[in-house]
Parts: C-alpha cells; structure tokens; sequence
C-alpha cells in the first residue's frame, strides 16, 4: 500500500513492515487530489488539497509520520491497481491506528444545541462506503469542517446507532462478522453510491469476500456478491430480504387472479431490498445458521434442517 508523509507530502509505497498510519474517511467533492495530482506543482491549489493539508496536520500533531487517502494513494488510471485497493479496502481500515471522519458539511458556526439534527444529517452516513469506514477501524473520532473533533464512535455510539441502524455493540466491539447476513445487507440499505456496482464493492470488507471488479456489470454486482456469500456463509438470512413482501406473494398464491404469483426471486436486486430487516424480522425465524445453499446453472439449491 501507499502511504502519504505528514511533512514532506510524498507518497512512499510499502510491500512488508508497514508503519503505523492514521487514515481518512470523507465523502468526495468535484475538485479532489488524485494521484496523478500530486506530481503537479500547482495540486496545492486544488480545493481538495485543503482537506489533506487539515488530515496531515492533525495526524502529525498526534504522533504520526503516515497517512492514507483514498483520492491520492491510489492510482484509479490502473484498473489492476483499483480492484486490489478495493479488495483490501476493510483490512487497511482494520489494520490502522485510528480512523479520522471529516464531516465537511459540520460547519464551526453550526448551533451547538441541534448538533444531533446536523450530525445525523452529515452526507457523510448517506454513503456506501463510509459504512466500512465506520465499522472496520479500531477507533474513529468524526470532526467538523474546521478539523474540530465532534467526538468518537465510542462515545457517539448512541447517536450513530440512532441514524445508521446499527446495535452500539457492533460499534463498539467491531465483532461485525457476527451479525446476520441480512442485517449487514440492511446497514447498506439506504446508502448510496456514484455507481451502481459500488453498492456491492463496498460490501467486500464488510462480509470477508473477494471477487473482481467489473465496471460495467451494473446490478449483477450485487447478485455475484450474494453468491460469494452464499459460497463462504451458511447463513440462510441472506434469503430473506424483504420479507413482508415474500410472505405477501406466497399468501397469492392460491389466488387464481394472479399468474405470475410464484415468481419470487432467489436473490435480492440490491441492499435497499434489506431495509428494515431487523424490524420485520419473525423472531427466532432465523437462529439456525447451517443451511447448504449452492447456485446451480437452473437455479438456487438450499438444503434446510426438517
């Protein structure tokens, strides 16, 4: 991975031994610093820079020498490159010191008093990828748009359980792979992404797969996802996305006005069919954790306990 100097702002790569870092977590904006930025004298003039320059400074007077930043240490022109990065996403998170989230959209002047309104409604929780940034790193401290702290993922568990859905135990232990598939699939539910494959690769981390990157393939990211669950997990949760709406088409069935009742897809078209899961979810329907599931060429198997 590569790593960018707090001081000198150059990118050193490391392949073994590599040092403590502090990493970014942000949303995009339209004038970012990219890789191939950095080689140029005037990318100090982007406005993008001014994000880093805030990054740097604070993990320097924190102790640290390295940071990450996905828009700069990454060379996107590779798709080699990029679809490793991105498969590896969750364990640089993992793997680093801390975890600074930039909340530019926080500004300083913001009234103190309706800091739950503004916090909740950070673009930042609206994004697909920030979900692994906040559930993959050891610590998290969120800051505003002038690099003040807000506070950390410990000690805003309560409120960011609030806006995301997620149980304060998973925020605060990071024991995520013991959540339910399909409550993982319902974190992602509302969170968006600039593409539509996004929405997938930004789940790799999440459920401890890896699969190639294809740009192109739109929603049939999101099925080759599920399949790669399916091929590690016995969790047959993954199944029961939307479930009201399952139990509402197999009620149809024995009703001869409509022909086409018993097509029910297998698979889910996206994370948004997970919404809610944890809320509609039948209690005790899913303890059992040892169903075989298996895609054919005719369809999916699933062998379940009688």
């Amino acid at each position: 991975m590569r790593l960018l100097n707090v001081e000198t702002r150059k990118l050193r790569e490391f392949v073994i031994s590599v040092p403590e870092y502090a990493i970014l977590s942000h949303t995009w904006g339209d004038d970012e610093v990219t890789f191939q930025d950095l080689d140029c004298p005037d990318h100090t003039k982007k406005r993008g820079y001014t994000k880093i320059d805030g990054f740097c400074c604070l993990a320097a007077k924190n102790g640290f020498e390295w940071v990450w930043v996905d828009t700069c240490c990454i060379d996107k022109t590779s798709s080699a490159e990029l679809s490793e990065a991105i498969n590896s996403m969750y364990r640089w998170y993992k793997d680093s010191q801390i975890c600074y989230a930039y909340l530019e959209d926080i500004q300083p002047d913001d009234d103190l008093n309706g800091f739950d309104r503004q916090f909740g409604n950070s673009r930042w929780f609206t994004r697909g990828w920030t979900l692994q940034e906040l559930l993959a790193p050891p610590a998290v401290s969120f800051f505003n748009a002038a690099w003040k702290e807000l506070g950390t993922r410990s000690s805003l568990a309560r409120e960011i359980g609030s806006i995301t859905s997620i149980p304060t135990d998973f925020l605060r232990d990071r024991h995520v792979h013991r959540a339910k598939v399909a409550e993982r699939m319902s974190w992602a539910a509302r969170r968006q992404t600039t593409r539509v494959e996004d929405r997938a690769y930004s789940l790799l981390g999440i459920f401890d797969v890896n699969m190639p990157l294809l740009y192109g393939e739109a929603e049939k990211a999101f099925e080759r996802l599920q399949i790669e669950v399916m091929r590690q997990s016995s969790d047959d949760s993954i199944l029961a996305w939307s479930l009201t709406h399952e139990l509402q088409s197999l009620k149809s069935l024995d009703d001869p006005n409509i022909s086409n009742a018993s097509t029910i897809p297998a698979l889910a078209s996206s994370p948004g069919d997970f919404v809610g899961w944890v809320d509609t979810q039948t209690e005790g329907f899913y303890e059992r954790t040892s169903s075989i599931m298996e895609m054919t060429n005719r369809g999916l198997r699933v062998a379940l306990p009688v």
